[in-house]
């Protein structure tokens, strides 16, 4: 591989890192909180119709990741209500948010819009580029110190850590608990949205209800494998991204097409098998 393809690699991979990174520092606060997060994907995929509807009618890519980040969080509260105060199964929830709004953006598509599957929206303000960089990836970035600062040094942040450890002796301490976890809920949705929107603005320019494509799930294996801290997910995210720019470049030596569709899902389900073994044999460890 010669030194220019190298260059178009990374630069392929920071392009697609940063929905990934943006989604899982979301997915890693509501876990923080003690809250798996399986919604990701859905939420996503809202915030990728909304920031694209929106930046095509107004015509500034800002007010467009606004609204994607205000879709994603309100999303994401809906689905944290349900879980915190109706009681429902986080993964359920989360499965079923995102084959809920699945369908009803693919109805939308064609019963408002006329089209099916791809929506093309007229005056779509893309993201701007500075030095070869755009300022969502700039904002994944200062995310993952910003996060690290703050859930050791932040009274909201040892909140949410005590949250997480232990739901009941929060509580007791006087806490409101339940409350973190909606705002953490809250707060996923938002990045979710955001890096739903960076999907549009920032990479294809139009929209697709199959655009995200597992991006919400394999956001969701970089945290686990992350262990819930910002720099390994990050670190995590890098290494998805790096597999998903190389599918690109497999296509085109002739790889099928279908093989290169169950690659990312191939890596997911490798890192969480090595995340899983490693754990257990730190639990054996310990034991021992």
């Amino acid at each position: 591989m010669t030194v220019s393809m190298l260059q178009g690699l990374l630069g392929s991979a920071l392009l697609l890192w940063t929905p990934l990174a943006l989604a899982a520092m979301g997915g890693l606060l509501h876990r923080v909180s003690g809250v798996v997060n399986i919604g990701l994907e859905g939420q996503m995929l809202v915030g990728a119709l909304v920031g694209a509807l929106v930046s095509g009618t107004s015509g500034n890519w800002v007010l467009g990741v606004l609204a994607a980040g205000a879709a994603g969080g309100a999303v994401g509260l809906l689905m944290s209500l349900c879980i915190t105060r109706l009681g429902a199964n986080e993964i359920i929830a989360g499965l079923g948010f995102t084959i809920v709004l699945s369908g009803l953006i693919g109805y939308l598509l064609r019963s408002v819009f006329d089209v099916s599957g791809t929506l093309r929206v007229a005056g779509l303000d893309p993201l701007p580029r500075f030095l070869g960089v755009d300022p969502l990836f700039l904002l994944a970035v200062i995310l993952i110190p910003v996060i690290v600062w703050s859930l050791r040094n932040t009274a909201a942040g040892l909140r949410l850590r005590a949250t997480g450890d232990g739901f009941d002796a929060a509580n007791a301490l006087g806490m409101p608990a339940t409350g973190i976890r909606d705002i953490a809920g809250t707060v996923a949705g938002m990045l979710a949205g955001i890096a739903g929107s960076h999907l549009v603005l920032g990479q294809v320019g139009l929209f697709n209800e199959d655009m995200v494509a597992g991006r919400g799930f394999i956001a969701l294996a970089a945290f686990y494998f992350g262990r819930a801290r910002p720099l390994p997910t990050a670190l995590a995210c890098l290494l998805f991204a790096v597999f998903d720019a190389t599918q690109a470049r497999l296509q085109t030596a002739g790889v099928p097409a279908q093989l290169i569709q169950t690659l990312p899902y191939l890596v997911v389900i490798a890192v969480l098998t090595a995340t899983a073994v490693r754990d257990a044999r730190g639990r054996s460890r310990r034991a021992g």
